[in-house]
C-alpha cells in the first residue's frame, strides 16, 4: 500500500478522538534540535498572537484486536486496514514538520497482536524522532491498558501528554459495548501514569538534568449518549478523576453512530451536541469555578438543562443567595454570578481597591450585564429601570441557539428516552425550579 493511502485511513479512523486541544507544554528550541512546544494550543486551536496551531493527528494501526461496539475499527467491522512502520510515521511527522503543515504529533492506535507489541512499535516512533531527528515539538501520545509498564514508561518519556481513554462512564457499559476491556484495565495506566509524574516532578527539583515524564500530564476522553449513563454520573466520574488522577482535562465526545447494533443508537440518531457542550460547560465550573458536582446536578435532576447553561440554572435554583453587592463580595461569591468570569471577577477585585464599582464600570471591565444584572448590586443599588419576571430572566439566561425556539415547542436532545417535546412554560417551571 501506498504511504499516501496509509495516511488517509489512519488519518481518518482517528477523527472520533477529541482529546487533543492544548498543549500544556511550553519548551523552546534548541541548539541542534528540531522545533518547539507551545503550551497555548494544539490541533487547530489559536495562539496568543493569532496563529493557528496544528498537529498530525493519526493511528499507528487501525487494525484492532479488540470488539468494542461503539469503535468503527472494531475487529468485527469490515473496513480497509492500514499499519505504519515506526520509520514511515516517522519520515511522515518530520516531512510535514519542515514543509510548516504541522507543530506536533497526536499519535493513538488499535492494538495490534497485544498492548505490549503495538507500544513498542509507537516507542520506536517517538524514538526515531526524538533521537535521529531531534524533534523537539509537542507529541501526545496513547498509553493502551494492558501494556507493561516499564513500556508505557518509555513512551511517558519521549512524549509531552499521555491519555488512557475510558471512553464509557461505568463498569455496566463497558461489559456491554467493550468486553475487552474493564475498568480496572483502564484505570490502572491512568494511576502509574499519576505516580510517574508526581516521582518525575522530585527528581527534576533534585536533578537538573533528570529527563522530563509527561510534563504536560494526563488527559482521557469519555462518550457521550452510546450508553443511558446520566450526565450525574458523568459528571461525579469526571470530579473523582480530576482529584484522584489529577487529570489536566477530560474530554467528552458526543457519539457518532458508526454501526448498527441494538445495544447503541441507531444509525440516523443525531449526536447529542448540546449534551457535550453542558459538560463541557460544567467540567470548566468543576476546574476553575469552585463548584462540586453535587450542586450542579443531583440524582432527583440527573441531567442537564438544554436550554440553560448550568451556571445560571444552578443560579436561578438558588435566589436566595442574591443578590450580592459587587463592590464587597468575596471573589469565591463573584464567580458564582451568571456574567462574571474568573477574568472579570479578578478584575473586579483589583478595581475596587481604587473607586466603588457602578454597572458602567462593571461593563467596561468585561462583565456581561445582561445576565449578572438580576443576581448583583452596586452601591446597595439594582440596576436602574430592571424588570425582573418570569420571562425577562427567561430571556436573559437562555442561549441564544435556543432562544429563537422558545415560542414553539422544542424537541429535547437527549437519546435516552425518546425525545419529547418541551414547551415554554415547560421551560419556566425548570428555571424556576417548579418541575
Amino acid at each position: 500500500m501506498e504511504l499516501i493511502d496509509k495516511l488517509k485511513i489512519l488519518a481518518d479512523s482517528a477523527k472520533y478522538d477529541v482529546a487533543c486541544t492544548s498543549s500544556g507544554s511550553d519548551r523552546a528550541a534548541s541548539s541542534g534540535q528540531v522545533g518547539s512546544a507551545v503550551g497555548c494550543g494544539i490541533c487547530h486551536s489559536f495562539a496568543a498572537d493569532g496563529r493557528c496551531i496544528s498537529l498530525l493527528k493519526v493511528l499507528m494501526t487501525n487494525c484492532c484486536a479488540y470488539d468494542c461496539k461503539y469503535c468503527v475499527n472494531r475487529r468485527s467491522n469490515d473496513v480497509p486496514r492500514a499499519t505504519f512502520t515506526p520509520r514511515e510515521l516517522a519520515d511522515l511527522t518530520i516531512s510535514f514538520y519542515r514543509r510548516n503543515y504541522i507543530e506536533g504529533l497526536f499519535l493513538s492506535s488499535g492494538i495490534l497482536k497485544n498492548p505490549d507489541y503495538t507500544s513498542e512499535q509507537m516507542i520506536r516512533c517517538l524514538e526515531l524522532l526524538r533521537g535521529e531527528y531531534r524533534f523537539n515539538g509537542y507529541i501526545h501520545v496513547k498509553a493502551l491498558p494492558g501494556a507493561d509498564p516499564r513500556l508505557t514508561e518509555r513512551l511517558g518519556l519521549l512524549a509531552d501528554r499521555m491519555s488512557v481513554n475510558l471512553e464509557l462512564p461505568s463498569q455496566q457499559s463497558l461489559e456491554k459495548l467493550a468486553p475487552d476491556k474493564s475498568k480496572t484495565s483502564l484505570l490502572g495506566p491512568m494511576r502509574y501514569i499519576r505516580d510517574r509524574i508526581t516521582e518525575n516532578s522530585t527528581d527534576i527539583v533534585r536533578y537538573r538534568h533528570a529527563p522530563s515524564f509527561a510534563p504536560a500530564g494526563q488527559s482521557t476522553q469519555m462518550i457521550i449518549g452510546a450508553t443511558p449513563d446520566t450526565d450525574y454520573q458523568i459528571l461525579n466520574l469526571s470530579a473523582a478523576l480530576y482529584k484522584k488522577y489529577r487529570l489536566r482535562r477530560v474530554f467528552y465526545s458526543a457519539y457518532m453512530p458508526v454501526s448498527d447494533n441494538p445495544l447503541l443508537p441507531a444509525v440516523d440518531t443525531k449526536p447529542p451536541l448540546m449534551r457535550e457542550h453542558r459538560l463541557y460547560q460544567a467540567d470548566w465550573l468543576l476546574r476553575f469555578y469552585g463548584f462540586e458536582a453535587r450542586e450542579l446536578l443531583d440524582e432527583a435532576h440527573p441531567n442537564f438543562n438544554p436550554y440553560v447553561d448550568p451556571k445560571c440554572n444552578w443560579a436561578l435554583n438558588h435566589m436566595d443567595m442574591f443578590p450580592i453587592e459587587v463592590n464587597h463580595a468575596p471573589r469565591e461569591e463573584l464567580l458564582r454570578v451568571p456574567g462574571i468570569g474568573v477574568r472579570s471577577a479578578d478584575r473586579i477585585l483589583v478595581a475596587r481597591t481604587s473607586s466603588r464599582l457602578d454597572f458602567a464600570g462593571l461593563k467596561k471591565i468585561g462583565v456581561v450585564l445582561k445576565r449578572a444584572q438580576y443576581f448583583i448590586t452596586c452601591g446597595g443599588k439594582m440596576a436602574q429601570g430592571l424588570k425582573i419576571n418570569q420571562d425577562s430572566v427567561l430571556r436573559a439566561m437562555v442561549s441564544d441557539r435556543c432562544k429563537e425556539a422558545l415560542p414553539t415547542p422544542y424537541e429535547q436532545m437527549s437519546l435516552f428516552p425518546d425525545p419529547t417535546l418541551i414547551t415554554t412554560e415547560d421551560v419556566r417551571k425548570c428555571l424556576t425550579g417548579q418541575m
